[in-house]
């Protein structure tokens, strides 16, 4: 019996002690910014209003104060240190329609 107790108390502990220090097993991927794919990009036209590009794309990340005729947005998905995706998209107005965008992928390192 004393026997059983002793392996009993040794199996606890080891647990205890080893699930302190496993590596962690679930990291939530997190999704920053808008989501914007291939699919949206290929809607956007030359000459679309504001309210057209808004539709398409969503409100933009960034509205800058000093110069509200350029449009920022931003998409980031990652899952702990590992970044799947970064994509950072531009858009120009002049008089209120689309003149061009600029867009940059795989900002990652």
């Amino acid at each position: 019996m004393k026997i059983i107790k002793k392996i009993l108390i040794t199996i606890s502990f080891l647990l205890l002690t080893s699930t302190c220090s496993l590596p962690r097993v679930y990291e939530v991927v997190v999704s920053q910014g808008n989501l914007i794919d291939e699919d949206m990009m290929g809607k956007l036209e030359i000459g679309m209003t504001e309210s057209q590009a808004k539709y398409i794309l969503g409100s933009p990340l960034i509205t800058d104060t000093f110069t509200p005729n350029r449009w920022d947005y931003y998409t980031a998905v990652t899952q702990g240190e590992k970044k799947f995706t970064e994509k950072k998209v531009t858009l120009y107005f002049e008089d209120k329609k689309l003149i061009r965008w600029e867009e940059d992928s795989d900002l990652s390192d």
